[in-house]
């Protein structure tokens, strides 16, 4: 039998509940998951957060990552801080796919007032369910990359 993969997921006070809903979806999915995100509700740094999370990819200690802040985009700007890491804000699961066909991205990250948590529950799936394509999306990489 074949180790779980782990995932961690992180976010900041705005998006703690749509976060438990998104590691419990996951974890029911075979998903190993590593929350390091806050469990109360008083207010804290989304980049904080982001680095957490991104730190625990970038350093191979999780495959994946996802998180989230209000827009998804604070906390998505500050993991992509980290070197090695390739974070997308998503609000549909097309381009949650997309992220992972054609960028390679490692990271997730959602606005939880932004959607709800069904169509959120749905770019997680899109996200996990896609592969890096390579070929030509492969030299684009290593474009933003280097």
């Amino acid at each position: 039998m074949t180790a779980p993969k782990r995932i961690v997921l992180s976010s900041d006070h705005a998006a703690i509940e749509l976060r438990q809903a998104v590691a419990k979806h996951i974890a029911d999915q075979g998903w190993e998951v590593m929350d390091i995100g806050p469990q109360t509700p008083e207010s804290t740094h989304y980049p904080i957060h982001g680095k957490a999370a991104a730190d625990a990819v970038a350093s191979g200690d999780c495959a994946l990552g996802i998180i989230l802040c209000g827009t998804g985009q604070g906390i998505m700007m500050a993991a992509n801080k980290v070197p090695g890491i390739r974070c997308g804000v998503c609000s549909d699961a097309f381009s949650a796919r997309m992220i992972r066909q054609h960028n390679d991205a490692n990271m997730l990250s959602i606005g939880a007032r932004v959607v709800g948590e069904g169509q959120a529950l749905d770019i997680v799936d899109a996200f996990l369910g896609a592969d890096f394509e390579g070929g030509r999306h492969a030299t684009r990489v290593d474009m933003i990359e280097s």
